[in-house]
Parts: structure tokens; C-alpha cells; sequence
């Protein structure tokens, strides 16, 4: 994100000269600049530079400001990029063209100076807050995969039974900003198994009783790994891989929480995690049949699962097996998305 000793980039863009002289003057005590005279040059040095926010001019031959933001917006890698523009153009039509293409601020000439480093400034400081998020959600997925290697699933259970839990989720009335949240959680459920000794997690045959008290210990484990944090995707995660063995009835781990005691994600992830787990090959078992797997379910409901959640896994049943048929466990090197 940063150039020359640690200062955020900027791309100044305007045809006359004298401007991006006064925006040099202005910004160039605290940001690393790069010019352009031009939409096509514009282009090109946010290719190369990958600048953190640019200020573009709108009315500029051959190319416009509105047009270059537009080609911008279509480019993979850079359409993150916010602009700002920065035009003598005032007209409440001409501003709302700017949004619609893309920009995220709109400042008239002549400038001001305290206008422009206070909208300059909260802009950065949004991009900042946004790559944090996305570090965030990265973290948390390579989380995720790393407590693959300590278990016979495959990365592809963790990818489906994600997209299950986003699907129950909807359907049982989240947002779609809280669905996604706990799409990105989801991955984390297992995390504790990462500190199960592999004697247990490896073994090929059934677990002793003594074995299975230390394999009830993950979800502990993972809400010690995950543990408190200001971030509300990792406080989720940590909810999630505390209390998705839980079950309706009382009889689950760790706390033999009952009902709605049981918070709803961790209740939608047991649904979704064990209904993959059942349908999919393991190398102790050949995957359930749908049809004897939703049996399974529904023998369940009340017991192990909440039973509107097993209503929700009927009614959405076309669209959990369209993500399971996209993303089978020999698919190479799923994202989620």
C-alpha cells in the first residue's frame, strides 16, 4: 500500500498543468504522487504503481475522467481503487455521473485546500480499514485449512459446508452482510483439532472412550485459539468452533448447551458440517446416499439439530446440492468466494 518511506500513493490526474502544481504543493509533503495528463495515462500508471486512492479530473480530451474511472472499474486488480474527482463541474447531474461510474467523492474548483487533505484522509483511511477486513478473513481461512492437515476431510468439506451454513442462514432471515460473516467463520469450526495428538486425530479405527474425552476437547481448544478479539468475524469464529458439537437435546460438548441456548450459528454450522460430512467419501466410509442422509437428518431433528433448521435444509435443498456438484472434493484449489 505505501511508497516512498512509508507514505500512501496517490495518482494525480488533470490535463493542465497548473493544477496538479497545486495538488504537488499540496499533497507532496505527505503522500508519494504520480502524474498523468490524460485518461490513457492514467490507466497505465495505476497498472504500474498500484496507487492506494487517485483525484481525477473529469473534463480532459480524448478520454474523460468519468470514462477512464469506467475502464478502471472493468480492470481486475485495480476497479478497488477509489477516485475521487476533482472538476469544475457542478451540476448535481454531473456529480451523480460520478458516483454511478464509480467514484467514491467529489470535489469542485477551486479547491480547498483543508477539503481535499480531510477527504483525501478519510478515504485512505477507509482503504485501510478495508485491507485490514480482508487480512482478517484471509487469516482466518488459512486457519481454516491449516486444521485440514490434522484430519481426514478435505479442504472441499470446509468450502461446502461454508456455503451450506450461508444458505441456512439466509433462509432462516440473516442479512446478507451476517451470512457472509459466517461464511468466512465457518472454515474455523475445527480449529481446535489442531491440538489433538495425531495418535487420536489419525487414528484409522474407532476411538476408545479415553480417546474420545480428548477429541471432545477441540472445541474448547479452537475458543482458546481463536480466543477474545475486537473483530467481530473472529469473535463469530470463536462462537462457531465453540459450540457447533452442541446439540438441541442437551447431550452435546463441551457444555451440554440445549436449545436456543445454543447460539444459532453454531447451530446452523452442525447442520451444514454434518450434512456434508455424511454425504462425502471418507477413508473410513463411502459417501450416504442423499435420500438416507436426509433421513438421517430428520431422525435427528429435535435431538441432535434444531428442527426449523431441518426444515430450512429441505427447503433449500436444490441449491445445497448445486454447491456441492460445483465444488467436489477432487475440484483443485477452491476460493471462497
Amino acid at each position: 500500500m505505501f511508497g516512498e518511506a512509508g507514505k500512501p500513493k496517490l495518482l494525480l490526474v488533470d490535463d493542465e498543468p497548473v493544477n496538479l502544481r497545486v495538488l504537488k504543493q499540496l499533497l507532496g509533503k505527505d503522500y508519494t504522487l504520480y502524474f498523468a495528463k490524460s485518461g490513457d495515462e492514467a490507466l497505465k500508471l495505476a497498472e504500474k504503481q498500484r496507487p492506494d486512492l487517485i483525484l481525477m479530473d473529469v473534463m480532459m480530451p480524448e478520454m474523460t475522467g468519468f470514462q477512464a474511472c469506467t475502464h478502471l472499474k472493468k480492470t481486475h486488480g485495480l476497479k478497488h481503487i477509489p477516485v475521487i474527482f476533482v472538476t469544475a463541474l457542478n451540476d448535481a447531474t454531473d456529480e451523480a455521473e460520478g458516483f454511478a461510474v464509480g467514484g467514491v467523492d467529489y470535489i469542485t474548483k477551486p479547491i480547498s485546500p483543508p477539503v481535499v487533505l480531510a477527504r483525501v484522509k478519510t478515504h485512505l483511511s477507509l482503504v485501510q480499514s478495508e485491507e485490514l477486513r480482508r487480512t482478517r478473513m484471509q487469516v482466518i481461512q488459512r486457519l481454516g485449512r491449516a486444521a485440514e492437515y490434522k484430519d481426514n476431510e478435505t479442504g472441499m468439506h470446509v468450502l461446502r459446508m461454508s456455503h451450506f451454513s450461508k444458505i441456512i442462514a439466509l433462509a432462516y432471515g440473516f442479512s446478507e452482510a451476517r451470512a457472509d460473516m459466517l461464511l468466512h467463520a465457518a472454515p474455523m469450526h475445527d480449529i481446535g483439532k489442531i491440538g489433538i495428538p495425531d495418535s487420536i486425530m489419525l487414528k484409522p479405527g474407532r476411538l476408545t472412550d479415553s480417546e474420545f474425552e480428548v477429541m471432545k476437547t477441540h472445541p474448547k481448544i479452537g475458543a482458546e485459539i481463536l480466543g477474545d478479539a475486537d473483530s467481530d468475524l473472529m469473535n463469530l469464529a470463536r462462537i462457531v468452533a465453540l459450540t457447533h458439537h452442541e446439540k438441541w437435546d442437551g447431550t452435546g460438548y463441551p457444555e451440554a448447551l440445549a436449545g436456543e441456548d445454543i447460539p444459532i450459528e453454531g447451530r446452523i454450522v452442525a447442520v451444514a458440517d454434518v450434512f456434508d460430512a455424511l454425504t462425502s467419501r471418507r477413508p473410513y466410509k463411502e459417501a450416504w446416499p442423499v435420500d438416507k442422509a436426509l433421513d438421517f437428518m430428520h431422525s435427528q431433528s429435535g435431538i441432535h439439530f434444531d428442527p426449523a433448521l431441518i426444515a430450512l435444509l429441505d427447503q433449500c435443498l436444490d441449491d445445497i446440492l448445486e454447491v456441492k456438484e460445483r465444488w467436489k472434493d477432487e475440484d483443485p484449489n477452491p476460493l471462497l468466494s
